[in-house]
């Protein structure tokens, strides 16, 4: 998990989950808790995913505190 920060194991602020992410292009590896939709289970996400609309389920590990200040989903895998 280069580049990010590992959650604390002692709180469940940050964990894996996933989700269905709106994102321009899959090149990005980490996004805006605004683009993040979190979804019950990787069957859930792959149902609601839309690739023609940018939509893609993906396993994620959030959110987490930007050095910005902004909350952040990381991407752990895209779903097919």
């Amino acid at each position: 998990m280069r580049g990010i920060v590992p959650p604390d194991p002692e709180s469940s602020a940050s964990s894996m989950q996933f989700a269905v992410v709106y994102v321009p292009r899959r090149s990005r590896n980490r996004f805006a808790a605004s683009c993040v939709e979190i979804k019950s289970c990787a069957a859930d996400a792959i149902d609601d995913a839309d690739p023609e609309n940018k939509r893609y389920a993906a396993r994620v590990s959030g959110p987490s505190k930007s050095s910005e200040g902004q909350m952040i989903y990381y991407l752990l895998e895209w779903l097919e």
